[in-house]
């Protein structure tokens, strides 16, 4: 037999996800404590994830968000990773209170640095994986804003979402500027 690239894009792009998302929880973490959440996007939710993404663009007149919104939609899946918001229990201060219990009480949204830290270190991880394998791709906030509107990793304060794509040019990065 004999197949086109074409013909096996899709499942090679989906098998470089899985690798992503394997290097994203095998990120070091700090004390140990893994809070990520991670999934892969394909198919039909692509393109509700991207709706989600200029619905929400056109709500707050974020044209960026709209233009992240055309690559989301031509992206043959997107790797999600989210943290929950617990802190450690270090009391370091990083997040402006001087423990943990008093930012939990006064402020229980200000993200915990090292939840923040660790997202950080497993998408680079990720992206490591993508660069890797020569997949194109770029780390995108707006997305994870709709993926959380969208309920997609519920247990998730913030989410990061990283559009893949195997094309002649890139999506992500020959776009236009705003």
């Amino acid at each position: 037999m004999i197949f086109t690239e074409q013909e096996k894009r899709r499942s090679a792009i989906e098998t470089v996800a899985e690798k992503m998302m394997i290097a994203a929880r095998t990120a070091p973490k700090a004390r140990g404590t893994d809070n990520l959440s991670i999934c892969m996007v394909t198919g039909e939710d692509i393109l509700k994830l991207a709706a989600e993404l200029e619905k929400l663009g056109k709500e707050a007149g974020l044209d960026f968000f709209l233009r992240d919104s055309a690559c989301v939609a031509s992206s043959e899946a997107v790797v999600l990773i989210g943290t929950a918001n617990k802190p450690l229990g270090l009391d370091c201060g990083y997040c402006g209170f001087p423990s943990c219990a008093a930012k939990c009480s006064a402020s229980p949204m200000t993200p915990c640095i090292f939840n923040s830290n660790d997202l950080g270190i497993a998408v680079g991880s990720a992206v490591s994986i993508a660069a890797d394998n020569r997949v194109d791709n770029r780390v995108m906030f707006s997305a994870g804003v709709a993926a959380s509107s969208l309920g997609m990793l519920p247990d998730c304060c913030y989410i990061l979402a990283i559009p893949l794509s195997c094309s002649g040019k890139s999506r992500f990065f020959d776009r236009p500027a705003l």
